[in-house]
């Protein structure tokens, strides 16, 4: 069972945005931990505190194929972007859908780690495409809003009745 239940799409606490973290403390750094234990047994490569019910600027991100390269950044911004790139994106809030989606190639983005310690990251393909997906959560923001309404739609009906056959 992962540490804290992950929200599903169309849930509308998926749409709030979410509030910068002021202190990392024993709150924030349990909430990392839980989020890394979800994020493995989902499985995932990334999660964002607004998919377990947090309204807080922080996200956990790891794109190694072992799964042993975990990457926690509470506050990211980023503060440089170039090139695209189109990779298949999924999520966990929204299970069994894959979509095309067009994101910045290379990023550089500045964030406090899970001591609360300020830290810059380069990041290109998969790490940065999964990066800028979760800080998208953190706007409220899903990949489904990049699609046509009709696609976005589609969607919204098939979690929906996935939701009413699982509970």
């Amino acid at each position: 069972m992962p540490a804290r239940p992950i929200l599903y799409f169309p849930d509308p606490r998926l749409r709030k945005k979410s509030a910068p973290v002021s202190a990392v403390d024993s709150g924030i750094r349990q909430l990392v931990d839980d989020m890394f234990e979800t994020m493995y047994q989902a499985p995932g490569i990334g999660l964002a505190a607004p998919q377990v019910d947090v309204a807080k600027r922080v996200i956990v991100v790891d794109t190694s194929e072992e799964g042993d390269t975990p990457i926690c950044l509470i506050n990211p911004k980023i503060v440089a972007s170039e090139g695209a790139v189109d990779m298949e994106e999924g999520c966990l809030s929204i299970p069994g859908i894959q979509e095309l989606i067009e994101r910045a190639e290379r990023i550089t983005v500045t964030a406090l780690n899970r001591d609360g310690n300020a830290f810059e990251l380069e990041a290109d393909g998969l790490l940065s495409v999964c990066i800028q997906h979760e800080m998208d959560h953190l706007e409220g923001k899903l990949f489904v809003d990049y699609l046509s309404p009709l696609k976005r739609q589609r969607i919204r009906k098939k979690m929906e009745k996935l939701r009413r056959h699982t509970l």
